[in-house]
């Protein structure tokens, strides 16, 4: 393991898309979502903890959630749970951890992936990150992970790449990142051959990174380089609530990767799913002879084929003659929506709130 390579793994989000099961005050990177013993924070850590030094695994997320990291992993030093007191997407949380570790260690080469992604080839992925750390160790650029498409996803981001030079071995250079397609589009990146799915990790050196803040969002590395002698000491919990009201909401896609001339990419294939959504869960787990995906140990299913069902392991459930649901049961919620209709879950989540006012739910 070498001493110089750190990871961040961002866990900051809400997971309203997997609501009911996910809420607000527990969302998803904390639960067990696949019934396979751990949670998807604890899948990640292990996952990193593989290849690199657990004091060099930090977990940036909200201040509201430090207590359940804490509980989840209690492996890592407690200095390495980042808070951010207030969400602000995804590049003041990167800032504020590139400057962190790039104080802590001026060469530091930072892996920054999400908690709750579910891989499920551990090795290739080690020898991905491997090869992405091999390349920014020697390179000033920054490296983002595609993974190829097997199908005209809409609900994933979009990465263009130059497929016809490659800098080393499966390595190329990016040409356009993409939002969420609508379905023909994503029909057309498929069939081009030069679109990956856009997994949202990231590999680069500290102070590289910092170094294309301060090119491409000057006013957001201003405000962290302002008070970056207070990171890693007594009064860094004090400044960074100072920061991040200065901070705007953007996107580390939006902000530096769309813009700078150095992002590349490797095409790679490591079963990879981000878990958005219930549909994306129901994909991952094993069906029964009628194709239902079944997460807990009384459920009782007649006359239904290909749903997902989720439910406590103490509770029974009886279903008939359901077709392409999703049922999700909790203790205090139960979820009956058309698999084709999950993208609007947030909706109704909203909508929820507001009839009953219950900011909880």
């Amino acid at each position: 393991m070498n001493k110089n390579h750190y990871v961040a793994i961002i866990a900051g989000g809400i997971g309203s898309r997997f609501w009911p099961k996910s809420r607000i005050g527990y969302p998803k990177q904390f639960l067990d979502i696949l019934n396979t013993g751990k949670t998807l924070i604890q899948q990640t850590f292990e996952r990193f903890e593989r290849f690199v030094p657990k004091e060099n695994i930090f977990v940036v997320t909200s201040n509201e959630y430090t207590e359940i990291v804490k509980q989840q992993l209690p492996q890592i030093p407690e200095e390495n749970i980042v808070a951010e007191p207030s969400r602000k997407n995804t590049a003041p949380c990167i800032a504020y951890i590139s400057f962190k570790v790039a104080n802590k260690d001026p060469d530091a080469t930072l892996i920054i992936a999400p908690a709750d992604h579910l891989i499920l080839d551990t090795d290739g992925f080690e020898k991905t990150c491997q090869k992405a750390i091999d390349f920014v160790d020697k390179n000033d650029s920054l490296v983002t992970l595609g993974i190829k498409p097997t199908y005209p996803n809409t609900g994933y981001g979009y990465i263009q790449y130059e497929t016809d030079s490659h800098v080393e071995d499966n390595i190329f250079k990016v040409r356009t990142f993409t939002e969420k397609p609508n379905l023909e589009l994503a029909k057309t990146f498929l069939a081009s051959g030069d679109f990956l799915w856009n997994a949202g990790i990231f590999i680069w050196k500290a102070e590289v990174i910092i170094k294309r803040f301060e090119m491409h969002e000057p006013e957001l590395h201003d405000i962290f380089a302002s008070e970056r002698h207070r990171l890693n000491t007594p009064e860094e919990k004090q400044a960074i609530e100072r920061m991040y009201p200065q901070c705007s909401s953007v996107s580390i896609d939006y902000a530096i990767m769309e813009k700078a001339d150095n992002v590349y990419v490797i095409p790679s294939s490591f079963g990879w799913s981000d878990l958005g959504t219930w549909t994306s869960a129901y994909d991952n787990l094993e069906k029964d002879y009628l194709g239902n995906a079944i997460a807990g140990d009384k459920i009782m299913v007649i006359d239904s084929t290909q749903c997902m069902i989720s439910a406590a392991h103490n509770k029974l459930l009886v279903l008939q003659g359901l077709n392409d649901f999703i049922i999700v049961d909790t203790e205090d919620v139960l979820l009956i929506c058309k698999k084709e209709k999950e993208q609007e879950i947030k909706e109704y989540v909203a909508e929820v709130k507001r009839n009953i006012g219950d900011k909880n739910l």
